[in-house]
């Protein structure tokens, strides 16, 4: 580093890769410093600079101090020892000793105190959350959260047929007629501790896992426009069970949520997805077996009217990038339960699903907040042409079920939902709104008369002049 890179640097400030002491003079305080910086990522501490960026220099006698310092510093506070270099600049007022530290490989690394540091800004900051010091261990690959014991659960937790599936179909035996009792299988495919079920174990084959984690579930909103504020919505549901019933269950919310389109087939053939089924399965699999099972926190699905976001807990693992990942390049972050998982879902692993749905679907956004630890896969819809474009307008006929052409037949006029039901025969309100009021909402085909308060005693129904529409062309094609 010369004098002009020097100045340039020292006049951009502090922030979490450059810090400036006037001296240092405690080894404690001195590895605090570079224990942060190889907490997160390296970065260079500038001694014999003031906090303002301006030059105070040191002495040789300083320097040769200070040297002796870094290195009882580096390898006797902090463990693991760091590694940092050092480069001395030349300048009027005297020396500037430039300390290099490199993004540590043995994370988390702590000070004689036993304390945590990471860097905040151009500050530093003692790690004391749980979650916090957990996801840094896995990061460093000493605890995985798959692996962790799920306390208070056992196989009594296990859903039989699950798991006899499972086992059947990849070892090719039924595992009541295997030798072993089934705490042992468990234990031997590393799905429990021979006690409890660890996280795999239970997300996995368990029959109620959200007894025990009740975050690790799928909240699924559908909004009317595309704003995440919008009061109103047209569905909604909370996808609980294991990681398979999740998947099933959020497929399934996809799909009635988002338009089917003919692409040249007849009237009545069943229609594409307008986004294609392998693009959100990939991304759907990616978050359900990736997400950071550290974080209590939920997988979330919200379908715009211009685009659907898969929003997973968990920024990416420090080693990938958005860059990375479009690349093909992985880093299992829960290793058992990827293992498994890649028997019982479509995943096919090796880093192949990013690239692949990016294939099938160009138009996906991928998002990496480490700020706010999570992950988001933002998938445009082709709709949102129409709105860019007014003039473009959508099928007058969009596919529509057997469930929502019953529905448009019994309507007539201004109806309640407790009507409608009494006009189809049905009695089962979440199979109503789940399979002929949402779908035909979605699809435009009827609509509130109170959109404003969806949960109103005095909300009603009608057809849309889509819904009115597609009546009159099923009238003159039964013709």
């Amino acid at each position: 580093m010369n004098l002009a890179d020097l100045n340039q640097l020292l006049a951009c400030g502090e922030d979490s890769r450059n810090q400036f002491k006037r001296d240092a003079t405690n080894a404690d305080s001195l590895a605090a410093e570079l224990a942060a910086f190889a907490n997160s990522g390296g970065g260079c501490l500038f001694l014999g600079v003031a906090d303002d960026g301006s030059v105070v220099g040191l002495d040789a006698a300083a320097v040769q101090r200070l040297n002796q310092l870094l290195s009882n510093a580096a390898s006797h506070n902090v463990r693991p020892p760091v590694h940092p270099t050092t480069e001395n600049v030349q300048t009027d007022a005297g020396i500037v000793m430039v300390v290099r530290v490199p993004d540590g490989l043995a994370k988390p690394y702590i000070d004689n105190q036993g304390r945590i540091w990471v860097k905040q800004g151009a500050d530093k900051r003692h790690v004391t959350s749980r979650e916090e010091m957990q996801r840094m261990f896995q990061r460093a690959g000493l605890v995985y959260a798959d692996v962790v014991p799920v306390s208070g659960s056992s196989a009594a937790d296990i859903d039989d047929k699950a798991f006899n599936n499972y086992f059947s179909r990849r070892y090719g035996q039924n595992n009541e007629f295997s030798s072993q009792p089934l705490e042992q299988l468990l234990r031997n495919l590393s799905l429990s501790d021979g006690r409890e079920l660890n996280l795999a174990g239970l997300m996995l084959f368990g029959r109620h896992p959200q007894r025990y984690r009740p975050a690790f579930e799928i909240k699924a909103v559908a909004f009317p426009g595309t704003a995440l504020y919008d009061t109103r919505y047209l569905d909604s549901e909370d996808i609980r069970g294991n990681l398979l019933e999740q998947f099933r269950g959020a497929f399934a919310f996809i799909k009635r949520n988002l338009h089917h389109v003919q692409r040249g087939r007849g009237f009545n053939t069943l229609g594409e997805l307008e986004i294609p089924e392998t693009a959100l399965e990939e991304l759907l699999v990616n978050a359900l077996i990736h997400r950071d099972y550290f974080t209590s926190a939920s997988i979330r699905l919200m379908v715009f009217a211009d685009r659907l976001e898969i929003i997973s807990p968990g920024h990416l693992p420090d080693s990938l990038s958005v860059e990375t990942i479009r690349q093909g390049k992985t880093n299992r972050r829960n290793p058992t339960l990827t293992e498994h998982a890649s028997q019982i879902l479509p995943y096919r692993g090796i880093g192949s699903g990013i690239p692949r749905a990016l294939q099938e679907w160009p138009r996906i956004e991928l998002i990496d907040d480490v700020a706010g630890n999570q992950f988001s896969a933002v998938i445009w819809r082709p709709e949102a042409e129409w709105v860019a474009k007014p003039s473009l307008t959508p099928e007058v006929t969009p596919e529509v079920t057997p469930e929502v052409a019953r529905l448009l037949a019994v309507v007539n006029g201004e109806m309640s939902r407790t009507e409608i039901m009494a006009a189809l025969g049905l009695k089962d309100e979440k199979h109503f709104r789940q399979h002929y009021q949402q779908t035909a909402i979605s699809q435009k085909l009827i609509e509130m008369t109170q959109p404003d308060k969806p949960r109103s005693r005095l909300q009603k129904y009608r057809l849309t002049p889509a819904g009115l529409a597609w009546l009159q062309q099923k009238a003159t094609k039964d013709k």
